[in-house]
């Protein structure tokens, strides 16, 4: 009796540990983005060959996932599995955006509104296997809301035009990663994009600079208003003024937007458009305010007085950039936080700092959507009501998609999804530029996004630019920074022998390591912290790869990074030769690998209008560098100093396939020499 006590208890163990590996699996297998508010998987899977689908009042719903099915060649039967869109009336405990999802022998979406259902179903389609031709589901249970009342996402297209289709694939993703709203800037100095029946010449080929002849019809802005309606996404159209109105004032031949004409145009404009859709489908307008720069753009605070009481007439919510222009009667407006600026005492607000998707490169700017706290806040309230990720690209773009090639938007929207829904419960500023260490809970929370993240790039972004690999298995040592003085080619002992420590005049330097990242600042541009606060020297990284087998591997290489903003941010642009204008090196196994051969050399910051082509690792033929079979040594010299801008180094093996990158698995990084 007692060994068969003992052999059940076995079993019981046994068949324990089983269902909880099986629900780890489960959970690698099938990730959600954004992360539910709370989520359980259950340990098996359901497999089934058609559905039936039912709600008394989600009717737009149902057809929704009977198409999306459809799609996936799954019929809807009567005797299919059970997909059930139940109306929740408890509004106490669903809130208008919240759901609930269960999937076990059959599936139920509870929600009280279509929003919360629309996002129940974005959840499920998330998870949807298809094996042998038959559907896949988990089991699981989801209790799910936002933290946050507006997850946005902003693109400028007054400066750099996009076809109404880009715009509707960059929406589709937003919708599937639940965000509401769809921020429109219009208009800026190449361009007011928006046709005006009341004044055509407004963007005429005459007042254009870039793109002329492109501007979307009002008919283009009432149908990707629908579009993002059907969505449950909200349009929130932007005529920036007076700053950034070059087109403005060369379409109406005015000097300066304190002429008296001005006025009466911009109200006869804020009134046309708020003609173009109710207050109901667009309760928002934006009219900029921000960077009144030069003596053409100061306007009379009473002419933006007078367009904030029309908005207010036609029942419109008003946004203002801010920093931007204060009108001192104004109490209702809600400000747009950009740069480190706050807003005005008692403003409700939107949180867009620190997160303009042209300063970030695919890899440490990553690292800052996941680290950064929404608002300076756990979750949303009566005045913090969100944020919204933007993209401006100001530099001349040649073509409409080079912009998703040579942003990381779709990595971004993935990355901060979760952080504006979610919420973060801690501010962490410090991994705003650098991952945590190797060992730090931090480090592992990141590493389990990432695997998320990995699993949907591989899934939803096939033929679509998502310049993202995995870079928490990327490890290096770095030394440094020591002071060469203003020569930035100086050389150091390191380059002639790798030592546990080197001395130099009285000053000793040790290696620091558990340093993780595909893109390392060693200094950030704009302050975070970072590996140093010097403003200048010459740091040096290495590490090891171990290749199993010799061959001729691409490498995403760059230094010092380039801000698609103002110019050429970070320029000068190098010299042929030159990895960048503080002459860096990198070295595999003692060999200098040389830079591309620039189609681009030598252009100096200021060339807004010349496209970028090759200047960033992620947009450009990756670098080929051959590989020993065992192990191989990396190092890298990064210096730092004169009109240089960023302080950073990029080195990751990349596997390539038309759009398409992944992570090259086979190689390990260990800066520890093995033997």
């Amino acid at each position: 009796m007692y060994k068969l006590n003992i052999a059940v208890l076995l079993v019981f163990i046994s068949s324990f540990y089983s269902c909880k590996q099986e629900t780890a699996n489960l959970e690698k297998k099938y990730p959600i983005i954004p992360t539910p508010q709370n989520i359980s998987y259950g340990n098996a899977e359901i497999f089934f060959n058609t559905v039936t689908i039912e709600s008394d009042c989600f009717i737009n719903e149902v057809l929704l996932l009977k198409n999306y099915f459809k799609e996936q060649n799954i019929a809807a039967t009567k005797k299919g599995l059970l997909i059930k869109l139940i109306k929740e009336k408890d509004t106490a405990c669903f809130e208008e955006e919240a759901y609930s999802l269960e999937i076990d022998e059959n599936i139920i979406i509870r929600a009280t509104s279509t929003k919360g259902a629309f996002y129940g179903i974005q959840s499920l389609k998330q998870i949807f296997r298809k094996v042998n031709n038959q559907g896949v589901f988990p089991k699981l249970k989801i209790d799910d809301k936002p933290a946050f009342k507006i997850r946005g996402f902003m693109h400028d297209t007054g400066r750099n035009f996009q076809s109404l289709d880009l715009l509707k694939e960059q929406i589709e993703v937003l919708a599937q990663y639940k965000y509401n709203v769809f921020h429109w800037h219009l208009t800026d100095n190449p361009g007011w994009r928006l046709e005006s029946k009341k004044y055509p010449e407004l963007h005429s080929e005459e007042a254009t600079t870039r793109k002329k002849g492109s501007y979307y019809t009002q008919k283009d802005f009432k149908e990707l208003l629908r579009f993002c309606k059907a969505r449950h996404i909200t349009l929130i159209p932007e005529l920036d003024i007076p700053g950034h109105t070059q087109a403005f004032r060369k379409a109406f031949g005015i000097q300066n937007m304190n002429s008296k004409r001005v006025g009466p145009i911009l109200l006869s404009l804020f009134d046309e458009l708020c003609g173009l859709a109710s207050a109901e489908d667009m309760p928002y307008i934006h009219i900029g305010t921000d960077e009144v720069r030069n003596k053409e753009e100061v306007i009379d605070h009473a002419v933006i007085s007078e367009i904030m009481k029309l908005l207010q007439k036609h029942k419109r919510e008003v946004i203002v950039w801010k920093e931007g222009i204060v009108i001192e009667e104004d109490t209702t407006s809600i400000n747009q936080l950009w740069a480190k600026f706050e807003g005005r005492k008692g403003h409700r607000f939107i949180d867009s700092r620190s997160n303009y998707i042209n300063h970030l490169d695919p890899f440490a700017g990553m690292t800052r959507l996941f680290f950064q706290q929404p608002c300076r806040q756990e979750k949303g309230d009566s005045l913090a009501l969100g944020g919204v990720l933007c993209t401006w690209p100001d530099n001349n773009v040649k073509e409409g998609r080079d912009i998703l090639k040579q942003n990381p938007i779709y990595p971004s929207m993935v990355f901060y999804a979760d952080a504006i829904w979610k919420g973060r419960k801690k501010e962490h500023k410090n991994y705003w530029a650098k991952l945590p260490k190797e060992g730090t809970k931090e480090l592992e929370d990141f590493k389990d996004f990432e695997e998320k993240v990995i699993v949907h790039r591989d899934l939803f972004f096939q033929k679509k630019e998502f310049p993202y690999l995995k870079q928490t298995s990327i490890k290096w040592k770095i030394i440094g920074p020591f002071m060469h003085d203003g020569d930035v080619l100086k050389k150091f002992p390191v380059e002639e022998d790798i030592l546990d420590t080197y001395k130099i005049g009285n000053e000793e330097f040790q290696w620091e390591d558990s340093i993780v990242g595909g893109t390392l600042h060693l200094k950030h541009f704009f302050g975070f912290p970072a590996l140093t606060e010097v403003k200048e020297g010459t740091y040096y990284a290495h590490t090891e790869i171990f290749a199993p087998t010799e061959r001729v591997q691409d490498f995403w290489i760059g230094f010092q990074g380039w801000s698609r903003s103002g110019g050429r941010r970070g320029g000068p642009f190098p010299d042929l030769g030159q990895w960048h204008t503080t002459n860096p090196k990198i070295w595999i196994n003692d060999k200098e690998i040389a830079p591309p051969v620039w189609k681009q050399p030598n252009l100096a910051s200021t060339t807004p209008e010349i496209p970028f082509v090759d200047e960033d690792y992620f947009f450009r033929e990756p670098t080929k560098i051959y590989l020993k079979k065992g192990w191989n040594k990396v190092l890298i010299k990064i210096p730092h100093g004169g009109n240089s801008w960023k302080w950073m180094f990029t080195c990751v093996p990349v596997t390539i396939n038309n759009k398409n990158v992944k992570e090259v698995n086979d190689l390990i990084f260990s800066p520890l020499k093995q033997k």
